[in-house]
């Protein structure tokens, strides 16, 4: 071998040297950063020199797999976030803060002031319960609407980070695709590329298909084009506030609609969906069961006519806008505005007695105790007999068919726990196959220091021998010129 062959070739082996230390380097430095993929140079030799190719450590299965992970746990976290805020309406059993716990209380109540029904005490705090009542259902309704709102106001976010995370990724591709055309290191734009990916599965369900030229284009989970070639508009129009009965909008790809029972293809996956959840199927449901409770205390606790053949009744000791007449099935919100009628509340200048006499409706027909007897309390063991009753719940409120008014609010309860619990159950699964998918992701594809810094010993080790090489070959021609002088 010559020695401007043996000088090239170290000065090769120089060059691939430096390009393969660089690439340990990288690795090292991106050890610690979950969007990085180990960098592995590999020697290519041709009939010219020595080349350096540098690829990068996937697994595209894996990757898929927790991007799918990464998305129904971010669904299945909405949704329990929103059902503890609900949560908050029921508070600690012991604490007597739920509306199952105030229908003890005013029944409790009812009964003191039926034994002595001439105690104006008892009275008042047969009212003031009822009041207490009327208030955590109001708050309960405030609560459910503030959920829903709150729902809408991340759906807006979601989508707006959508957007601008497609925008980004449009940007990525390029310089991947243009990378790939003119053979570049392309290995840290993939690795860019899928760290977008991962952050918009957060907030959506997709997946993925590589073309020419590693060209990549994305589909929602539902089929629709969010990426091809260039990015798709995702379009929401939030809603300023929210009121029972209040239908939230829908979300939409290049005009497609994605989200809600109107949607063909409805998306399955991802912050968005779970969001939606709270907002149009949990929050609906509970409020729901709140107001065919709140339905249930009027016509329990209303006057009727004494006079009427038919019995007509009217609102008693607690009423709504639409009184006296009783509300019917279904009123949306009553909730947020039953309250206790004024003629039985002090606070509103009214008189608890009616409580016991009746007449809280013009007419003496609704009046009770025409005597005005002190020891009257048939009325108020009425009252308190009606309130136990068993009355009838429609199937949508999914409360029990029939069950008295403290049983069905301990059911809303059990109803509202139980979501919770599933909510919870869900997100501890898909956090351990999340960690799982993860962890075998990162096993193939994450840098081991240990080996990287093995990696630069040997590479030190050829840094030396082609170093070795050149001063030999330097030696060497430095006295072929010291015998020709």
């Amino acid at each position: 071998m010559g020695l401007s062959v043996a000088l090239n070739a170290a000065r090769g082996s120089l060059l691939a040297n430096a390009t393969q230390t660089d690439v340990v380097s990288r690795n090292i430095a991106g050890a610690h950063d979950p969007a990085y993929s180990r960098k592995i140079a590999s020697l290519v030799t041709t009939d010219g020199p020595v080349r350096v190719v540098i690829n990068r450590a996937s697994n595209t299965a894996l990757f898929d797999r927790m991007m799918s992970s990464t998305s129904e746990l971010a669904g299945y976290e909405a949704i329990l976030t929103g059902l503890t805020t609900l949560e908050g309406t029921v508070g600690d059993t012991d604490a007597q803060r739920s509306i199952a716990a105030k229908v003890g209380i005013l029944n409790s109540a009812l009964g003191d002031a039926a034994n002595q029904p001439n105690d104006v005490n008892l009275a008042k705090a047969a009212v003031a319960a009822a009041r207490d009542l009327a208030r955590a259902l109001n708050q309960a309704s405030d609560t459910v609407q503030a959920a829903r709102l709150s729902a809408d106001q991340k759906i807006a976010e979601s989508v707006a980070t959508i957007n601008d995370l497609l925008g980004k990724f449009d940007a990525a591709n390029k310089a991947v695709v243009l990378g790939t055309a003119r053979g570049d290191d392309i290995s840290d734009a993939l690795d860019n590329r899928d760290k977008i990916l991962t952050q918009l599965s957060q907030e959506i369900g997709i997946s993925t298909v590589v073309r020419e030229n590693n060209d990549m284009a994305i589909y929602a989970d539902n089929g629709s084009p969010l990426f091809e070639r260039q990015p798709r508009t995702v379009t929401f129009e939030p809603t300023s506030a929210f009121a029972a009965g209040t239908t939230g909008k829908a979300v939409f790809i290049d005009g497609m609609r994605v989200t809600g029972n109107g949607s063909l293809m409805p998306l399955q996956s991802g912050r968005i969906v779970g969001q939606m959840t709270i907002r149009d199927e949990v929050t609906v449901t509970y409020q729901k069961q709140l107001d065919a409770i709140a339905a249930g205390l009027i016509n329990a606790l209303s006057e009727t006519d004494k006079t009427s053949a038919i019995g007509a009744a009217r609102a008693g000791l607690f009423t709504y806008p639409g009184g006296p007449a009783l509300p019917g099935a279904g009123i949306t919100g009553l909730a947020h505005t039953i309250r206790v009628n004024a003629a039985a509340d002090p606070e509103q200048g009214g008189n608890p007695f009616t409580l016991r006499d009746g007449g809280m409706n013009a007419g003496a027909q609704y009046l009770y105790n025409d005597t005005q007897a002190a020891a009257f309390s048939d009325h108020l063991n009425a009252l308190r007999a009606a309130l136990g009753a068993e009355r009838p719940f429609a199937a949508a409120s999914e409360l029990p068919a029939s069950a008295s008014l403290q049983t069905a609010a301990a059911a809303s309860a059990s109803w509202l726990e139980a979501a919770r619990k599933a909510a919870s159950l869900q997100v501890d699964k898909e956090s351990a196959v999340l960690d799982s998918a993860s962890t075998a992701l990162s096993n193939t594809t994450g840098v081991n220091r240990d080996e990287e810094v093995a990696s630069m010993l040997q590479l030190e080790k050829s840094y030396a021998a082609s170093a070795k090489l050149i001063a030999t070959v330097n030696a060497m021609i430095q006295s072929l010129l010291d015998a020709v002088r």
